[in-house]
């Protein structure tokens, strides 16, 4: 159960910001943000599921563009040998190739970002929807953009909000944002308002593991990483 929050400039010559929080079981192997796909993506850097081969988040400096995927719950069984990963999606996404009418994987929400803008794709295995996202900061998880029934997008989204990024910052642009991650933090990690997660009480094995930030703009695609020393545990990571 990830958490993207995005702030779209009201300006288009102005950059798209993201803060991303990866959760995910501990014991699937993944690779730290790299070139991973030198052969078949090359230019595109992202952070890659050992397991499958694609990506979590995966940017293209060539195209401009960034994508993250977040799991959704299916509305319908899909049998597995049916499906491929949604972390092929990422990866056709920052090549400019949007979503099938039936993807056939499991349900996702597929943030996509160019300088100025961004979308959300969303997948229930029943229906794809997209939506442009108004200029603004947006919260994002397992359901639908800025639901307010989703209990750490009606407690936080203000207060990232109330700590967007200046558009003109450079550098360390992401350091209010953090500020406010670290506040949320303080909840314990199987609360439901929580975005440092540990999943594990609610039957899941997904816990919270790295945090990714992204400027998206005229002038090009900066990314930046840092992994939690401990899975759902909070410390203030090191991006670069």
């Amino acid at each position: 159960m990830c958490t993207v929050i995005i702030h779209v400039p009201h300006r288009a010559d102005a950059p798209t910001r993201v803060l991303a929080v990866r959760d995910e079981d501990p014991s699937r192997t993944w690779d730290p943000l790299g070139p991973w796909w030198p052969d078949t993506h090359p230019g595109v850097v992202g952070v890659r599921d050992s397991r499958a081969g694609g990506a979590w988040l995966a940017a293209d400096a060539a195209t401009g563009r960034l994508a993250v995927i977040l799991n959704r719950a299916d509305v319908e069984g899909l049998a597995p040998e049916d499906l491929r990963s949604r972390g092929g999606v990422v990866l056709d996404a920052v090549e400019g190739s949007v979503p099938e009418e039936n993807p056939r994987t499991h349900g996702f929400n597929l943030v996509e970002v160019t300088a100025g803008a961004a979308r959300v794709t969303m997948w229930d295995g029943a229906a794809l929807r997209t939506t442009d996202l108004a200029p603004g900061t947006h919260m994002i998880a397992h359901d639908d953009v800025d639901d307010a029934h989703t209990p750490r997008i009606a407690t936080w989204r203000t207060a990232f909000a109330d700590h967007e990024p200046d558009a003109a910052a450079s550098g360390s642009w992401w350091q209010p944002w953090l500020d406010t991650l670290e506040r949320s933090a303080h909840l314990d990690p199987a609360d439901d308002r929580a975005i440092v997660r540990d999943n594990r009480a609610h039957g899941y094995p997904t816990l919270s593991l790295l945090v990714c930030v992204a400027s998206v703009g005229v002038d090009g695609v900066e990314v930046q990483y840092g992994a939690f020393d401990r899975p759902g545990v909070w410390n203030r990571p090191t991006l670069a």
